[in-house]
């Protein structure tokens, strides 16, 4: 199962998945996060969505909404694996984090990578085509991180402005193909959040955590995790620490043969189809897509 981050969201994700019976977790999102969450899955257009704040609480919702939808039609998995934000929506789904304990966090999560985006300015390059060697020259650059690795030869970096201006110079020299700038609220995951980090140890040390038979897989480190207090360190470090996608989805095992991705669906699925083989994927993008799913 996987579980996508903030930047798969886009105005009216949520009409194709207002039918479903599990829409009513929306209005209990709304009350804990204290947003108005359907407005933001309906009503709201692409640039009122993507403020990091409102983006992560929508995107957790609707990606649980599909979840339960899923669990309607008794298709339980065991594999669990978010994508930065989509950990939260992972630990909910596997019953390691109540519903209302996870929006609670993400309430607070969204809201200090707001602050600390203000507080410590910068923004996030998506880079193509390069090998080890050009990941390796990054680190000779001054004020730029990396934030994520999704695949071989395609990684993302966080920075403030001058670090990525000097990256956008000289990334060809560097070893990589392509630098695309992206449309984000702040440089993530990176030393510029460590504000909101200790904000969001604050949260966390207020969590009531439960159990779980599921294997969840961590962003942080590509490794098992089943254990509260591990979790709660893993979330913390999260904010300021590359997201290990690749490695993560090389840690499932290989009789994992299908991912379900839930919305917003297609970001995971698309990187997951060049990281390894599987023999069935599937990224429904409305309920009814989901109900058809047949394993």
């Amino acid at each position: 199962m996987l579980f996508p981050g903030q930047g798969s969201l886009g105005g009216g994700a949520g009409h194709p998945w207002r039918g479903a019976a599990s829409w009513k977790i929306v209005d209990l999102i709304s009350d804990v996060s204290e947003m108005n969450v359907a407005h933001l899955l309906l009503d709201a257009d692409d640039d009122e969505v993507i403020r990091t704040d409102r983006a992560q609480i929508a995107t957790f919702a609707l990606s649980l909404v599909g979840y339960f939808a899923l669990l309607e039609r008794e298709i339980r998995p065991k594999y669990f694996l978010g994508h930065s934000l989509g950990e939260f929506s992972a630990l909910v789904a596997s019953g390691l984090l109540s519903l209302e304990d996870g929006a609670a966090l993400i309430k607070v999560r969204g809201a200090a990578m707001s602050r600390a985006a203000a507080q410590n300015p910068g923004s996030m390059v998506a880079l193509m085509g390069g090998d080890d060697g050009a990941r390796d020259a990054l680190a000779t650059l001054d004020d730029v991180w990396i934030a994520n690795v999704n695949g071989t030869g395609q990684i993302v970096v966080s920075g403030t402005t001058s670090g990525l201006e000097g990256l956008l110079a000289t990334h060809r020299d560097l070893g990589w193909r392509r630098a695309t700038p992206l449309t984000v609220g702040g440089g993530f995951h990176s030393p510029l959040m460590a504000d909101a980090q200790v904000e969001l140890d604050d949260a966390l040390a207020r969590v009531t955590w439960g159990t779980t038979d599921a294997t969840l897989i961590a962003n942080v480190d590509a490794q098992v995790h089943n254990d509260a207090t591990q979790w709660r360190q893993l979330l913390s470090r999260q904010l300021t620490s590359p997201v290990e996608f690749l490695d993560a989805t090389l840690a499932l095992p290989s009789f994992v043969t299908t991912t379900i991705e839930m919305p917003p669906s297609g970001i995971l699925t698309g990187l997951t189809k060049r990281i390894r083989l599987f023999e069935h994927q599937f990224a429904p993008s409305s309920l009814q897509e989901l109900q058809e799913i047949s394993l």
